[in-house]
Parts: C-alpha cells; sequence; structure tokens
C-alpha cells in the first residue's frame, strides 16, 4: 500500500533519477563488442551500433507474422551446409552488434545452445523487417554496415498496402564497392535462386 509521495521527494527523486537514470554510463569512445557482451540486465533485442546501445520499442503483429513466414520459407529447402536462425546478434566491428531479424549462416559457425552471436564472415543473409521505430537504421544504417562486412545477401522487408502484406526488396553485395544492389522487388512470391533455392508465397501471411 503506498502514500502520498511530499514535494521535496518527488524532487529527491527526480534528481537521483537524472543522476543515476539507471543505465549504464557508456565510455567516452562508446561501447565496444567486449563491453556489449559483458553488460548485465540489458533489454531483450539490445544492439550496438556505433559504439551506442539501441533499444527496441514493443513490435506490431505484422512483424512477428513476416518473421514466422519468412522463416518457415527460408528453412523449407536450407542445404545441409547452412542454417536458419532469427533475432541474433552479429558482430560487424570493433563497435557494432546489430541483431538482424533473420539470418542465413554456415553450419561451421552454429556452435552449442549457449552461443550468443556470429560473426559477420560466417552470415550469408541478413533480413531486416522494418519497424516504425527503427526506419533510418533499417533502410539506411544497417544495410550499409552490413555491405561494409562483406555479409552478400540482404533482404529489407515492407509492410504495404490495405492488406499490411510484406513486400521484400532483396539485393545482392558488389564485392567490388561494397555496397547493395537491388536484385528484386517482390509483392505476391519471393522465388529466387539466391543465396539458395527459394519459393515463398508472400500472400500467405493472410492465414496465419
Amino acid at each position: 500500500m503506498g502514500g502520498t509521495m511530499t514535494a521535496e521527494a518527488q524532487s529527491e527523486a527526480s534528481q537521483q533519477r537524472r543522476t543515476n537514470p539507471g543505465w549504464p554510463v557508456p565510455p567516452p569512445d562508446g561501447y565496444t563488442v567486449d563491453d556489449f557482451f559483458t553488460l548485465d540486465d540489458l533489454p531483450p533485442h539490445t544492439e550496438l551500433i556505433d559504439g551506442s546501445l539501441v533499444f527496441v520499442s514493443p513490435q506490431r503483429k505484422f512483424h512477428t507474422l513476416a518473421m514466422y513466414l519468412l522463416e518457415q520459407g527460408l528453412r523449407l529447402h536450407v542445404p545441409g551446409h547452412l542454417r536458419v536462425r532469427r533475432e541474433m546478434s552479429v558482430v560487424l566491428g570493433k563497435r557494432s552488434v546489430p541483431e538482424p531479424d533473420l539470418v542465413v549462416v554456415s553450419a561451421e559457425a552454429d556452435g552449442n545452445q549457449l552461443q550468443t552471436r556470429y560473426e559477420a564472415a560466417d552470415v550469408l543473409l541478413a533480413v531486416e523487417v522494418v519497424s516504425p521505430d527503427s526506419e533510418d537504421r533499417d533502410r539506411d544504417t544497417k544495410p550499409h554496415k552490413y555491405a561494409a562486412a562483406g555479409i552478400q545477401h540482404f533482404w529489407l522487408v515492407e509492410m504495404v498496402g490495405d492488406g499490411h502484406r510484406p513486400m521484400v526488396i532483396t539485393y545482392e553485395l558488389d564485392p567490388v564497392n561494397k555496397t547493395y544492389v537491388s536484385t528484386g522487388v517482390h509483392h505476391d512470391r519471393l522465388k529466387l535462386s539466391a543465396p539458395y533455392d527459394i519459393d515463398i508465397d508472400l500472400t500467405s501471411i493472410d492465414d496465419l
């Protein structure tokens, strides 16, 4: 059972929140990968981008269903030397550890059940489903970093139309310029031969 906080107590509590908000104070040059994986009590799906912590807001139902649909489609014909994983950290450099919504990685890089991360060199495909709070990161920041790190394939998933269905824009790495080149925009069906044979009915999100 609570009581009424006095004005003096409210002022003191406010000051404590300003001086000690409950989040770790970053070093002057930002966090490193080693720092990131030793920080305690971070919220789920926290990312490290250029040394700064990025927290994820609650997601829409579309985000969950799009991830599920694409994950199932990717798993359907995945070759034996590859693995499909969701929401796993990927180390891109000394100060960047994003968490793609989906990744396809080499089976050799897939460790035991305690594994927390993959290296960029082990990732063949990264997939980002765009959310309202992360539009700039998903459309700009992350693709540039994935390309610079040498990840060969990237998919950007947007919610479009009155039916709120997924549109998937697929990209492949230009290895010379380390930038992505669009290989297609897919609305109803995602049929590809790279990174392996994939055929996903995007309209089936209505049945999930």
